[in-house]
C-alpha cells in the first residue's frame, strides 16, 4: 500500500514538473503571439485589404491568410523569422490573384464601410480593424468590431456592389479571447 502511494505520489510529481515547462513555454507562446501582431501591425505595407492569422505552438509559428502582393507574403514572414523565441515559420499566406474588378470592388467596399458615420472612429486609426479580402468577385470581411450592430451594418454597407457572394467573419470585441 505506501509502495502504492509513493509510485502515485512520485507520478504526479513527475507530472507537475511536466506541466511547468509547459506552462512557461504556452507563456512564451503567447509572448510570441503578441510580438507578432504588434510586428504585423507595424509593417508599413499591410492594409486593409490584407488579412493574416499566426499560430503559434512551441515557437512554431504557422501564418495563414491573404495578401494582395507576392512581396507582402515574404517580408512577413522573414520579420515573424525574426522574432525572438520563433524557431521557424511555416508561411501558408495566399497571394490574392491580379483582378482589377477585385481591386476596384474593394475600394468600392472600404469607401461604403470607412465613409459611413459609424466607422469614422475606426477609419482614422493606423490600422483599421475591418479588413476586406476580395478573390474572384467573392468579398469576406474579417476582423472585429465593437458590437453586432457594428456587424451588421458592416455587411449591409459591402453589399450591392457586384460581389458574387458576401461572407462575414466579423467578431465582436465580445467574442475574442480574453487579454
Amino acid at each position: 500500500m505506501k509502495a502504492r502511494r509513493l509510485q502515485f505520489g512520485g507520478t504526479v510529481a513527475a507530472l507537475l514538473l511536466l506541466a511547468l515547462p509547459l506552462q512557461a513555454q504556452d507563456r512564451r507562446d503567447e509572448r510570441v503571439g503578441i510580438d507578432i501582431v504588434r510586428e504585423i501591425n507595424r509593417y508599413a505595407r499591410f492594409t486593409i485589404f490584407d488579412d493574416v492569422t499566426a499560430h503559434v505552438e512551441n515557437g512554431v509559428v504557422t501564418l495563414t491568410g491573404k495578401v494582395t502582393m507576392p512581396f507582402k507574403r515574404h517580408d512577413i514572414g522573414r520579420r515573424v523569422a525574426a522574432i525572438d523565441g520563433v524557431s521557424e515559420v511555416r508561411n501558408r499566406i495566399d497571394v490574392l490573384p491580379v483582378s482589377q474588378f477585385d481591386e476596384e470592388l474593394r475600394y468600392k467596399i472600404a469607401r461604403a464601410i470607412y465613409r459611413n458615420p459609424s466607422f469614422f472612429h475606426y477609419a482614422s486609426m493606423a490600422n483599421p480593424p475591418i479588413h476586406i479580402i476580395v478573390e474572384n468577385g467573392r468579398v469576406t470581411l474579417t476582423g472585429v468590431v465593437n458590437s453586432d450592430v457594428e456587424r451588421m451594418l458592416a455587411r449591409s454597407l459591402a453589399t450591392g456592389w457586384g460581389e458574387l457572394s458576401l461572407t462575414s467573419r466579423l467578431r465582436t470585441d465580445a467574442e475574442m479571447p480574453g487579454d
